[in-house]
């Protein structure tokens, strides 16, 4: 089989995201027997009505929103040659933050100005859906402040921080991009989630996207994260995890071997549970059905699966009746041609659309 191109890898990882976001949606409270009297012996298998049939969440929500910020920091790295990604996808999720109608503090209305020039994101009506976003990511921006790895705002693990860093292991790919994408993934999860295995298991996924991307494997992957964790302060948590996602990945996949590694309200257990998945799927689908029919995040595991199949196997993996049905697939797929654009050709860049922070 031919591998898949990386404008192929770009668009699934985006598309893949969203729809195991939207398939995860209509269950994440619910338990796996809830979902099984529901819906039946297999549970989802496809999209079916919550907020809207294929309706996404605050998961790629976000995810848009930190593409968005890493295009802008491309342009502003262009035009002045120095940038500090992480601070330009911070003002990124302000604007996220502004479309919940919630506004941080110090900053006004982005339309107007103090968060900074608005572009074309958060313009969009689909961005200012409110669709349970995590009290975790709305508290630490409503501050204004930037938490850092040396300097957490909190002491958080939730998953928010994980669920929404694949865009960073996709950048990595810009041969202009000297950003570790471990580290830069790990800074981006730490602007709102302070404890090591909330950012720690961010960097782990970027990194595992990033090789992804590039054509390896993703046993590969996973072992490459897994060694890049064990060099950094606190990686026990999120090894461990990652550890027992692989050992488990030897035996058949079922919804009840996903009890063994948690139920991924948390950031280590998200990211298991989701290389759990990817690892035993024979395909996209499955993958991704795995990842949203268990007890917890539903949502969040489901995008995350997602991510690492759509970037495994390309958007033609991903099934017809699933991309066409997703709730906002125009926008989704435009961020992905710009981001696609903006690293292959800098100049391409649209100022208007993602005007320099």
């Amino acid at each position: 089989m031919t591998a898949p191109s990386f404008q192929s890898r770009v668009l699934g990882c985006f598309l893949g995201g969203a729809v195991g976001d939207a398939l995860g949606a209509p269950v994440e409270f619910i338990s796996l027997d809830e979902i099984r009297d529901h819906f039946g012996a297999d549970g989802v298998t496809g999209f079916v009505e919550a907020k809207g049939r294929g309706a996404i969440t605050d998961d790629t929500q976000m995810t848009l929103f930190t593409a968005e910020g890493l295009i802008r920091a491309k342009a502003r790295y262009r035009d002045r040659g120095i940038c500090d990604p992480s601070s330009v996808v911070h003002r990124a999720y302000l604007r996220w933050l502004w479309t919940q109608n919630v506004s941080a503090a110090g900053n006004d209305d982005p339309l107007t100005g103090s968060v900074s020039k608005a572009g074309w994101l958060v313009t969009n009506v689909l961005l200012h859906r409110c669709r349970a976003p995590g009290n975790t990511c709305l508290s630490a921006l409503k501050g204004g402040e930037m938490g850092t790895i040396e300097e957490p705002l909190n002491d958080s693990k939730g998953c928010g921080g994980v669920m929404r860093v694949a865009p960073v292991g996709l950048m990595a790919q810009d041969p202009d991009f000297d950003e570790n994408p471990f580290n830069l993934g790990a800074e981006v999860a730490a602007l709102t989630h302070g404890h090591p295995s909330g950012f720690l298991a961010a960097g782990a996924f970027a990194l595992m996207i990033s090789c992804i991307a590039r054509g390896e494997s993703l046993p590969n992957a996973v072992d490459t994260a897994m060694g890049e964790l064990e060099g950094h302060e606190g990686h026990e948590e999120t090894h461990d995890a990652l550890q027992h996602a692989v050992d488990a990945a030897t035996k058949s996949p079922s919804a009840e071997q996903l009890t063994i590694l948690g139920e991924g309200w948390v950031a280590e257990e998200a990211l298991a549970i989701s290389v759990y998945c990817a690892l035993t799927a024979k395909d996209f689908l499955s993958g991704v059905l795995l990842a949203v029919n268990h007890d917890g995040d539903s949502d969040s595991t489901g995008a995350i699966t997602g991510n690492l199949l759509g970037t495994l196997h390309g958007a033609e993996a991903i099934p017809l009746r699933l991309s066409e049905g997703l709730e906002g697939r125009e926008t989704i797929e435009q961020l992905a041609n710009d981001f696609l654009a903006v690293i292959e050709d800098p100049q391409s860049l649209d100022g208007r659309r993602y005007p320099p922070n």
